[in-house]
Formats: C-alpha cells, sequence, structure tokens
C-alpha cells in the first residue's frame, strides 16, 4: 500500500473555500514536497492545467513540466507523477522531455499520468484544437504509441492519422527500465480499452469499496484478454483529521457547503460535458473533485499512530472519505511513516476495503486531494 496527495498547483483544492493557506508558487510546492517524503509519503500527483479550475481560471496555477523538473532535482524518493495532455503536447518533444526529468531525478521516480482534456474554453484561449471524447482517445492511443517508441526504438518512425515521425532519435533514454510507469483513469468503454491495451496502472475517481473491486476485476479482465501482465491501481480518497468524531464531521460539512457563487465552480457544466461518467456527480462532490468522498463509509473512525500504539491511548479521528488543505506546517499529524504498518490486506480491512485486496496481484495506492487537519 502506498500513498501519495495531489500537489497544491492550484492554491489548494476545495472550489468553495477561496483561501486555504497554500500559495501557488515554487516557494510553498518545493517545501511541501520536501517535507512530504520526510514523513513518508510515496508520490505526488502534479495535475497540468494552465488555467486555475479550483480557484477560477484568473487565479495563480503552476505549470506541471517546469514544475515537475525542478521537484526532481530537490527531492530523493518521492515519484513525481506529473499529468499530461496529448493535445498540449507534442509525442516525440514530450518522451524528450520526459526521459531528461527521469534522469534529473536519478531514475525511477518519473510517471505520467495521460489525462484527455475536458476544458473547451482553455483550449481556445491557449490556440489549441479541440476534440470529441472519443476523438480525444483516438489520438491519444497515436500519441501513446509515439512516446513509447522515442523511449525504446533508435530511428523511430510512426505514421498516422494524428501524427508523423521519421527516423526519430532520443538519446538519453530513460533511465527507468523498461519505461517510466504511465497512468491514466477514465470510465468510458473508450478509456478503459485504452488503458488496458497500452498503459501501466489504473487510477480511479473514489467509489465505494464493492465498486472499486469490480472496477479493479474488469481491468485485470483485460489485461489477461490482451496477454499483458497485471497493472498498478490508484484510488481517490480524503482524509479529515481532528481530535473528535464531532470535529470531523464539523470540518467536513464545512467543506461540502457549496457556494455555488464561488469561481471554482464556473466550469462544472463543461466538466460534466467533456467527461464520461458512470453515474451522476453531485455538485458537492464536484466542490472537493474527484469522488473522493465516496471512498471509504460514511462514519469517522480512529486511527493509530505507532508511537501511540505503543505510548498511549490518546487517538486522532479519521473521516477516510474527505479532502482540503494541507498547510506544510500542520500536515505531518497525518504521517504515513508513522502508522502502524500494516499488510496491505490488513490497512484494507481497516478502511473498509476488506473485499478490494483478495488476490495478490493487486498493486494498490490511495492518492489523496489533500489531508484536513486542525488550525
Amino acid at each position: 500500500m502506498r500513498y501519495g496527495y495531489w500537489l497544491p498547483v492550484f492554491g489548494g483544492w476545495l472550489r468553495n473555500i477561496d483561501d486555504e493557506a497554500m500559495e501557488a508558487s515554487w516557494n510553498y510546492v518545493s517545501k511541501l514536497a520536501r517535507r512530504s517524503e520526510e514523513i513518508g509519503y510515496d508520490l505526488t500527483l502534479v495535475a497540468e492545467l494552465n488555467l486555475n479550475d479550483i480557484k477560477g481560471a484568473g487565479a495563480p496555477t503552476l505549470d506541471a513540466w517546469s514544475t515537475a523538473a525542478a521537484l526532481a532535482a530537490v527531492t530523493e524518493r518521492l515519484e513525481l507523477m506529473v499529468a499530461v495532455r496529448p493535445t498540449f503536447h507534442p509525442p516525440a518533444l514530450l518522451a524528450k522531455q520526459a526521459a531528461n526529468i527521469d534522469h534529473i531525478s536519478g531514475g525511477g521516480r518519473l510517471s505520467l499520468n495521460v489525462v484527455s482534456s475536458w476544458w473547451a474554453d482553455e483550449a481556445r484561449k491557449y490556440g489549441v484544437d479541440f476534440e470529441q471524447h472519443d476523438d480525444r482517445y483516438a489520438r491519444t492511443a497515436e500519441w501513446l504509441e509515439i512516446v513509447d517508441g522515442m523511449w525504446k526504438e533508435n530511428g523511430f518512425s510512426f505514421t498516422g492519422k494524428y501524427y508523423r515521425v521519421e527516423d526519430g532519435t532520443l538519446a538519453p533514454k530513460p533511465i527507468s527500465r523498461p519505461r517510466p510507469v504511465i497512468y491514466a483513469g477514465g470510465e468510458s468503454e473508450a478509456a478503459k480499452n485504452l488503458i488496458a491495451q497500452r498503459c501501466d496502472a489504473y487510477v480511479m475517481h473514489g467509489d465505494p469499496p464493492d465498486r472499486i473491486r469490480q472496477k479493479i476485476f474488469d481491468m485485470r479482465s483485460r489485461r489477461e484478454k490482451l496477454s499483458l501482465p497485471p497493472m498498478r491501481y490508484g484510488v481517490a480518497a480524503y482524509v479529515i483529521v481532528r481530535s473528535t468524531e464531532e470535529e470531523a464531521q464539523k470540518e467536513l460539512a464545512r467543506i461540502t457547503n457549496v457556494k455555488t457563487s464561488a469561481a471554482g465552480f464556473d466550469n462544472y457544466q463543461q466538466w460534466l460535458s467533456g467527461t464520461k461518467l458512470e453515474g451522476p456527480m453531485s455538485i458537492q462532490e464536484y466542490s472537493v473533485s474527484n469522488r473522493g468522498l465516496r471512498s471509504g463509509d460514511s462514519s469517522a473512525r480512529p486511527i493509530r499512530s505507532r508511537r501511540q500504539s505503543l505510548n498511549s491511548r490518546k487517538q486522532a479521528w479519521i473521516c477516510f472519505f474527505s479532502n482540503a488543505a494541507h498547510n506544510s506546517k500542520r500536515w505531518s499529524a497525518f504521517r504515513p511513516r508513522s502508522l502502524v504498518r500494516l499488510s496491505p490486506l490488513e490497512v484494507s480491512s481497516k478502511c473498509s476495503f476488506s473485499q478490494l485486496l483478495n488476490f495478490s496481484t493487486t498493486q494498490l495506492f490511495w492518492l489523496f486531494t489533500s489531508l484536513i487537519l486542525p488550525s
């Protein structure tokens, strides 16, 4: 079991809270990344949007790929899972950039999270063609083939509907073998078929444990039919840390108190129209992104750190379905390294995921949008 978090490249992840005390700045995220690996986090997802989807389109947002390159130079262990949208990046050039960052990191720490664009306004403002949903996946299929070919072959050539590469050369090749890990998520048939064929890991929005289990078995079945090895899996989840269950539930109510006048809700309809989901998503869930409110069950639960388990009966209450601010000065109250380390099956049982990890080939990580800690 691994633990990750979304880097706050938008200044936080709550649409209904204007100021989460997290700057969208290099100074802030660099300190946060270094601190996160000190306390045991395994990876951070660096989202990619050129406009700010969370705090409003005019608010500051960090560029994903230049930020990832800089983080590779100042961290030592943290996996950098960088989002990339094929419509914004020519594949051979992106393959070159990624290989270089892989070398900067020392190898094995850069991974790609391939995302299909959904925001039509952003594409227009940056002069990028915006395609319909299934057309974007057809482009992505070609894009992935070129990236993989450039990483693995010398003199790589490709001719398709969207791209053409002639005798492509990329040196040095990535250190990571057989290649940097490629993650992707999606709930449409087009998305799942492409991910099963071309990617290494499947990342999912939050859902109840039984539904996550079904998704994993579905993807495993698709991979087996293609005679491909097992995938890794990631699940969105949100955590509130408070001293009592009452305080945890109060914070949950605060972060889901929808203010539709907030700038972060301006894109709600565009997001719905540009994304094919398996079921409806409420505006309350959209307030905290990625359906992390659905992971686990709806009651708070006590957790113990290693020190607490040995030296005291004091407990922290965790509501295992929530989201928001990981102010870097306070968020170490929930530190993976200090939690009582259990096997993945034991951890899953304590998180109501006992039915999820009942086959040994599953590799799972939790991807927290962020952690809500006491002020």
